[in-house]
């Protein structure tokens, strides 16, 4: 199924949302739109729900911050697959700092670990995620490391993990050791 065939089915589901198609260097395999923020819910329930779309499959979000100056500066990007069709789609929103997005946990329950990811690592919040709290940087951490105007040269050490200092000689003993305990094999 084509994007514009895409675009087709889901305008007679969610009628009121103005989707396009997104060109990509690989369209025909993994076809490629546009959903405006206020309709990604709808979208999601229409992808999942509709006979002929039935994309079950959540299989990856992720987000793109291009420039604090550009607007909308952020585009989340979801793929979600259709075993019954062996179809996949990619679809793209857009959005401002700041701005919060729809959860589509609620229609695809495996998106909620990857948008606590994108959370945690960008800074966009997910409406309605029953989550939604760090995930791969400590609690007290500041900031979001995957946006680009996050402080390159921060230097902070994690409160929480602190990696074993062994010596030289610590090192040998070890290896020794682990080496007498073995069985040996002749």
């Amino acid at each position: 199924m084509s994007a514009a065939e895409l675009i087709a089915a889901l305008s007679a589901v969610v009628p009121e949302a103005a989707y396009e198609v997104l060109e990509a260097s690989d369209s025909a395999v993994t076809p490629s739109i546009l959903v405006p923020r206020s309709h990604l819910l709808a979208t999601a329930q229409a992808l999942q729900a509709t006979p002929g779309l039935e994309f079950h499959a959540f299989s990856d979000v992720t987000a793109v911050d291009f420039h604090p100056d550009r607007q909308p500066r952020f585009d989340l990007i979801y793929h979600v697959v259709s075993p019954h069709r062996r179809a996949r789609l990619r679809f793209k929103v857009r959005i401002s700092k700041d701005e919060p997005v729809d959860s589509v946990s609620t229609v695809w329950p495996g998106a909620g670990w990857m948008e606590r990811e994108v959370f945690d690592l960008f800074g966009i919040v997910f409406e309605g995620h029953a989550d939604l709290r760090r995930l791969m940087m400590p609690d007290d951490w500041e900031g979001h490391p995957l946006r680009k105007d996050y402080p390159v040269q921060l230097k902070k050490d994690a409160s929480t993990f602190m990696p074993l200092q062994v010596s030289p000689e610590e090192f040998r003993a070890n290896m020794e050791r682990d080496r007498q305990s073995r069985p040996r094999t002749s």
